[in-house]
């Protein structure tokens, strides 16, 4: 097992989940790994990805429709976020397939996917047939039965506290 791509599943509603996964996608980085990101219902650039842009290992997708939170967006909205969606993670997919990706990081492709914003067959293929080698991060706010079923990790981060349910916004450089 030491030699064999791992499925890590990071969720819950406590912070933590992204800036882990963007972690070990600098250390695999770090040790001339390829590592792959896909970010779902993300638009707003964040500081973290300033920097990884900047590293040659690592390639990353991202994008949607809007910058709305999914409940605010309209129909038209989210099937065009869907879209991206789906165009990123085919992406991602064809790297893995030709041998371009040794880690893929799916960030916040448990809430995608949940919310209607992500193919079925896409998600499933990939951690249902994953490559032996590939490492696979998935991240998300609620778990799904199948996709738990098929990790060796599992990382629920828990809120005890945030400043966000106080009103406090996120801030530049700490949570984004």
């Amino acid at each position: 097992m030491a030699n064999k791509g791992l499925t890590h599943v990071y969720y819950g509603d406590g912070k933590g989940k992204t800036t882990a996964a963007l972690g070990l996608a600098l250390r695999a980085s770090g040790c001339g790994k390829k590592v792959v990101i896909v970010q779902f219902l993300k638009e707003m650039q964040s500081s973290e990805l300033k920097q990884l842009q900047h590293l040659s290992g690592i390639k990353i997708f991202r994008g949607a429709a809007t910058t709305k939170f999914s409940n605010e967006m309209k129909v038209t909205e989210k099937e065009d976020t869907t879209r991206i969606h789906n165009a990123n993670l085919k992406q991602a997919l064809e790297l893995v397939v030709t041998g371009q990706c040794d880690v893929l990081i799916l960030d916040e492709a448990l809430d995608a996917y949940q919310l209607g914003m992500l193919d079925e067959s896409l998600f499933s293929s990939i951690i249902k047939d994953k490559p032996d080698m590939l490492e696979l991060i998935i991240t998300g706010h609620k778990p799904i039965e199948w996709v738990i079923k098929n990790a060796d990790y599992i990382t629920e981060m828990v809120k005890h506290r945030h400043p966000f349910d106080l009103g406090v916004t996120g801030r530049r450089g700490i949570e984004f």
